[in-house]
């Protein structure tokens, strides 16, 4: 990464709660953080649409659309943090993360499993996509805002994911993933 970003002992505002919250959470500032603290601004409003997204959809079905882009993508970054989110707030076991990580959704639901491929359809090929891949949705349960958001959350990791991956952020040990389960998720996104 050739961008310079700002130093902890200089972080003030946005960017400071930002470092500290990282260190509070693993002891460290992820590269990741530091990127997006570049333009604290930002990453304040990406912050505020997931947390517009959430209420509707839950966390479960937002890790789904999540785990679902970053696969897609190929983002090693959000694999790995949120395959450490999806763990933490019992999403997936640490078995199902790793099956996950090659390709075997089974440890969400047949309706999570919809959003997963969902995600990853919106994340490879968003002009092929039709009322046929919404229904999927539709026919798994979901309401109109929900289907929304779903979209957003994919979308939103698209953002995210694609940022991190055309700067060149190199990726982190993550506290709390043993090293096989995080050496799949860096597989998968090969």
């Amino acid at each position: 990464m050739i961008i310079s970003t700002p130093p902890a002992e200089t972080a003030e505002g946005h960017a400071a709660d930002m470092y500290a919250e990282d260190i509070a959470d693993a002891g460290f500032v992820f590269a990741y953080t530091r990127a997006m603290a570049v333009n604290p601004e930002a990453h304040e409003a990406f912050m505020a649409l997931i947390r517009a997204i959430v209420p509707s959809i839950g966390v479960r079905v937002y890790e789904a659309a999540t785990l679902g882009a970053a696969r897609a993508i190929g983002s090693p970054h959000c694999l790995l943090a949120h395959g450490r989110k999806s763990l933490r707030a019992e999403v997936l076991s640490g078995d199902s993360l790793a099956a996950f990580a090659r390709g075997d959704d089974d440890g969400f639901s047949a309706a999570e499993q919809a959003v997963v491929r969902y995600s990853a359809k919106l994340s490879t090929d968003p002009r092929g996509m039709t009322d046929t891949d919404t229904q999927a949705l539709r026919d798994a349960g979901y309401d109109d805002r929900q289907i929304v958001d779903i979209t957003l959350a994919a979308a939103a990791r698209n953002y995210f994911s694609r940022a991190l991956l055309a700067l060149a952020v190199p990726t982190d040990e993550l506290p709390g993933l043993d090293p096989e389960t995080a050496e799949a998720l860096r597989a998968a996104a090969l």
